[in-house]
């Protein structure tokens, strides 16, 4: 009884369909592109304490000793030698109070880059959703054309061995028979590239969700979650899209590094405490030790540096104009791709009605061409033709529907609204702030948050 039990829990397992929210939440968590680009986000994040490095004091510890040989020849011509054994140790501590704003400039670069990283991350997490979608959808289309494939191989042997009983009682030709066994063979040939086509789609399939799949439920578009004219959804795309907001930043970085570069053209002023003691370092013999201890207030004001500074100015102001060009790119770039996402969305709607009639009506007329030929009124090869044309409606069926759920997707990540959080899928959304907040203000330590 226990075994039975267990085989029948087994099978329901084994049984039950996976649902397309199901795949994508598993592509969301073990995605290598999307884990190697939230590695990528939470080393950016490591550029912020970097910056407020410049606020903090740089204290050095230092050490020193040695063995030295001392001879020393008096006006008297009286000699002295010696062997010493010099050492010292001292602590300097400095700080730097002003340099032109440098710090707090690069502080803002790094928050900016941390930002614009974020929006890389959830544009490669939107492609990643999306490829998820493209593979589920590509497995159940190829299986259902395999399935179509295998039914009409079926249908064209009993239309070949019906042609065969006719020929023998002499109501066909045998050009009959050849016309149903070269289609018989044309079916064959399109199974097989059915079965290929299908057993790349499940290759994909685990390689962009992560476990081959099973049976899969029919998915639905999600046209509920898109804007619902193609002006609102441009409007969404401009203020949600994470390239643009990605962009948006870079140009924040651009104009912040401009003052990083400037602050080189301004004085810095910086204090230094030091303490030391030396023990055996004077050679003239006189002193076994000394003690140090100093404050000492330094400004540096930079007169001519070769033109260094204004160069790397000059440059940074380029680079702020590529970065505002190239905003201007991607705003137009996202643009278009609403607009095509859009109206393909909308051409897959009249496709799909469209395909679905045409199999209706494929169907009748197969079934009528079926009956005429049984009363001598339709040839052989008017029913070869009538079942191509039903197969072949089928096939735009099916393409249609997947061309449907996954122009419904495309739409959606066009606007920038592809995420874990508005498809409601069961599964940890992965928050960067996270990650942030443990790093940004750690003043020491060389394990990460994760413990490497």
């Amino acid at each position: 009884m226990c075994l039975a039990i267990i085989a029948s829990l087994v099978f329901a397992v084994s049984a039950r369909a996976e649902t397309l929210e199901e795949a994508l939440a598993r592509a969301y968590q073990s995605s290598p592109q999307l884990n190697a680009e939230r590695a990528k986000q939470r080393g950016t994040d490591e550029n912020v304490p970097q910056a407020l490095a410049g606020y903090r004091p740089q204290i050095i510890a230092s050490l020193s000793a040695g063995l030295q040989a001392v001879r020393d020849l008096f006006p008297t011509n009286t000699i002295q030698t010696a062997t010493l054994r010099p050492w010292t140790i001292g602590v300097t501590v400095n700080q730097v109070l002003f340099n032109g704003n440098k710090t707090a400039n690069s502080v803002r670069v790094a928050e900016f880059q941390v930002m614009s990283e974020r929006e890389a991350l959830r544009n490669v997490g939107q492609g990643v959703l999306l490829d998820a979608v493209t593979a589920y959808m590509n497995v159940m289309a190829n299986n259902a054309l395999y399935e179509s494939q295998r039914t009409n191989v079926d249908v064209l042997r009993e239309i070949l061995a019906t042609t065969k009983r006719r020929l023998n009682a002499g109501d066909v030709t045998p050009t009959d028979t050849a016309q149903a066994e070269a289609r018989l063979n044309r079916g064959l040939a399109d199974l097989n590239s059915a079965e290929v086509a299908l057993a790349i789609s499940k290759e994909i399939y685990r390689q962009v969700i992560g476990d081959a799949p099973l049976r899969l439920q029919p998915a639905m578009p999600v046209d509920r979650l898109a804007p619902v004219t193609q002006v609102a959804a441009i409007d969404t795309a401009s203020h949600e899209h994470p390239a643009i907001l990605g962009a948006g930043y870079d140009v924040d970085v651009a104009q912040t590094t401009i003052k990083v570069a400037e602050s080189a053209l301004l004085p810095t002023v910086s204090a230094q405490v030091s303490a030391s003691r030396t023990v055996e370092s004077d050679t003239s013999l006189t002193t076994t030790s000394t003690d140090q201890a100093s404050i000492l207030g330094q400004v540096n004001v930079p007169i001519y540096d070769g033109g260094t500074a204004a160069s790397q100015t000059r440059q940074a102001k380029e680079m702020a104009s590529q970065s505002r060009l190239v905003l201007e790119q991607v705003r137009n770039q996202a643009r278009t791709a609403v607009v095509g996402a859009w109206v393909t969305n909308e051409g897959t709607k009249i496709a799909l009605k469209a395909a679905e009639s045409e199999v209706h009506a494929a169907d009748v007329a197969l079934q009528g061409v079926r009956r005429e030929a049984q009363g001598g009124q339709r040839t052989t090869i008017d029913v070869l033709n009538a079942q191509q044309d039903l197969t072949n409606a089928r096939a735009r069926q099916i393409t249609s529907q997947r061309d449907r759920v996954i122009a419904s997707y495309t739409l959606l990540s066009s606007v920038g609204r592809l995420d874990v959080h508005n498809l409601n899928l069961n599964t940890p959304d992965y928050l960067p702030e996270v990650h942030y907040h443990q790093v940004r203000d750690a003043w020491h330590g060389l394990r990460t948050p994760s413990g490497q």
